[in-house]
């Protein structure tokens, strides 16, 4: 599994739309109680996966949305974890673990 990815295409976004740095997205990645939801909950292609992680810079539980095309884990975006991401991390998910 991966701790960092590939900000390159939607850091700035990110950043822009929810206040989240990939720097703080990168540390709830690597998080090692992280919850990895494979395929993410979401995700209409069923590609993307959903990592919900502790962030130290942050103080908070963030969610991080990855996209893996080959050899390389893109980040999509990444927020503040949401009521149902809180209950998920808090009760250790039940979904693949990283």
């Amino acid at each position: 599994m991966f701790e960092s990815v590939d900000w390159s295409f939607r850091g700035q976004y990110m950043l822009f739309r929810h206040w989240i740095t990939p720097s703080v997205a990168n540390d709830a990645l690597a998080d090692p109680d992280r919850v990895v939801i494979n395929p993410d909950y979401s995700s209409v292609s069923g590609r993307s996966m959903r990592v919900i992680g502790f962030s130290r810079i942050a103080e908070s539980l963030i969610t991080v949305i990855v996209l893996i095309e080959g050899d390389v884990a893109y980040g999509v975006n990444g927020w503040q974890a949401n009521e149902k991401d809180q209950r998920i991390y808090l009760e250790g998910g039940d979904d693949e673990r990283a």
